[in-house]
């Protein structure tokens, strides 16, 4: 009689091999005794999820490729991927009995739907004797051990936050992980007997039910992918060493940047791993650039967000956010659909919306510039709503990070320098003079001249006829005027601003000894903020 039991890894974000302590315990345990244990690490496929999820073709085919790269990784070592399908409550109560599973690892989430569902899978363990082991590995730092530290709170500034990490020591990435010794695989169950492919990686069909969405596939999917462009973007040291984020091109038409951020948000990419690599090159070359705007420190941004996202359930909504002001936005379906698929007349807008939607990816500094544009800069539209957009169309959308730029963008938290807005014509035009960018992603203006690329309406009817392209028939009107505009919303602005302010003394038990150091740390937020964005 087979006395067996079986230890599950269980992949969520982490889809990798490399720097995996879950994964590794579950084989070093096996391995210490052979005899004793069978080994599946599984991914669960929801099939509900793939139905009402907000995510977008590109990101579904991203996803598919990384699990057939974690599949061949994982037979390099002597196991396999065992996608299961179904919810996970569903999953585990069956799974525990049939595969007599005694322990359950898993790499830790913030996502407050994560939360839950891991509550409710280690309830099922409980009552069934299964012992748990969890591993905080998504980031580099413990997000609660950050609080902690920090006396129980989020820190509230990114140099507040660099300040109670110096104190935290990282634990080195693993080395290579063992194969499994005994690689007779696990008998197979009663839905293995009924179909021997029923636990096969998803195929893109399976997945991804809008094919017509796929645009090129710039950035493939998996670990194996990821590590290679991270030894790509770290072999040239001296550039690493000179990183400054505002110096990169917005609207280069070769990434300026890594483009690693897809690769850490899936986990193809140990954070800690990059962190390690990027640390001992800094160390090779001491006169480099410092966070927030270097390499180093843009990594630590995703560790500030993940940081105040982990003590906020609320952190993606505006009600009920401990962190966001409340400023009365408006619903304009028009305005808001125009910038979703990049008709709002603003040829530098509406090349990065189409890049995104086609490629799922934009550049950083491109980001700031649309979600200014939709929010506080011209649209007056709620960061909510970017939210969304960003959240079905990017391949690296991350709920803490996703959330926590956009709130910075708006000026509705982190940032409160308001009155400092993106031009939707000069901030492309510094690092695209010609207007490449824009004749790539938007091609019905690919026949106008420099001079008038960014701004068309400027052109006569017989020149836009001349080139091929006439607005209000071959291209949208502006729709908005960003001269005037934007103005009127920095009004808005400070009278927002106002409102939170006086409903916050409004609360406090000490109003008037209070209202100096309030201003005070206000001027300081500034100073600090102003130096985060130079």
């Amino acid at each position: 009689m087979d006395t067996k039991t079986t230890l599950i890894h269980w992949f969520r974000k982490g889809l990798r091999v490399h720097d995996n302590p879950a994964l590794n315990l579950i084989i070093t345990k096996a391995n210490s005794e052979p005899t004793k244990y069978y080994v599946r690490p599984i991914f669960i496929l929801d099939a509900a999820l793939i139905q009402w999820l907000r995510v977008g073709a590109n990101r579904w085919r991203f996803l598919q490729q990384t699990l057939v790269d974690l599949d061949a990784n994982l037979r390099k070592v002597n196991t396999q991927l065992y996608v299961v399908r179904g919810t996970p409550a569903t999953v585990f109560s069956r799974i525990i009995k049939d595969w007599r599973v005694s322990l359950l690892t898993y790499e830790t989430d913030i996502e407050p739907y994560a939360l839950k569902r891991d509550a409710d899978v280690q309830r099922l363990a409980k009552e069934a004797g299964v012992k748990v082991e969890t591993f905080c590995t998504h980031t580099i730092y413990n997000p609660e051990l950050v609080i902690q530290r920090n006396g129980g709170s989020a820190p509230l500034t990114y140099q507040k936050f660099l300040s109670v990490i110096e104190k935290i020591k990282v634990a080195p990435a693993l080395g290579k992980l063992d194969s499994l010794i005994d690689v007779q695989p696990p008998p197979k169950d009663a839905l293995e007997l009924e179909n021997a492919n029923c636990y096969a990686c998803p195929t893109i069909d399976e997945l991804v039910k809008r094919p017509e969405e796929l645009g090129a596939n710039k950035f493939p999917g998996g670990e194996t992918e990821a590590l290679r462009r991270m030894n790509a973007a770290l072999s040239d040291e001296s550039w690493v060493a000179a990183f400054e984020k505002p110096n990169t091109a917005p609207n280069s038409l070769d990434p300026s940047t890594t483009v690693l951020s897809p690769y850490l948000k899936f986990g193809c990419l140990s954070a800690r791993l990059f962190h390690q690599r990027l640390m001992d090159i800094l160390k090779r070359h001491p006169k480099h650039s410092k966070p927030p705007v270097s390499l180093h420190g843009q990594l630590l941004w995703r560790e500030f967000y993940y940081t105040a996202a982990a003590s906020e359930s609320n952190f993606d909504r505006m009600l009920g956010n401990k962190f966001c002001m409340q400023i009365p936005w408006e619903i304009n379906e028009e305005h808001l659909t125009a910038w979703t698929h990049g008709r709002t007349g603003y040829p530098f807008i509406d090349a990065i919306m189409r890049q995104l939607r086609q490629e799922g990816w934009i550049h950083h500094l491109a980001r700031h510039a649309v979600a200014c544009f939709l929010t506080r800069g011209d649209l007056w539209i709620s960061w909510e709503e970017g939210q969304k957009v960003f959240e079905e169309l990017l391949l690296d959308q991350d709920w803490a990070l996703n959330a926590g730029n956009w709130m910075w963008l708006s000026a509705s938290a982190f940032f409160y320098q308001y009155f400092r807005v993106y031009s939707p014509v000069a901030f492309g035009k510094k690092t695209d003079p010609t207007g490449a960018y824009i004749r790539k992603y938007v091609p019905e203006l690919a026949k106008y001249p420099a001079g008038c690329i960014y701004e068309p309406w400027k052109a006569a009817l017989s020149a836009q006829r001349e080139y091929g392209c006439v607005l209000g028939k071959d291209y949208p009107h502006r729709i908005v005027k960003h001269e005037i505009v934007h103005k009127e919303n920095i009004k808005r602005m400070t009278a927002a601003y106002k409102v939170n302010r006086e409903v916050k003394e409004a609360k406090s038990p000490k109003k008037e000894s209070s209202k100096g150091k309030r201003k005070q740390a206000g001027t300081s937020a500034q100073s600090t903020t102003k130096k985060q964005r130079t």
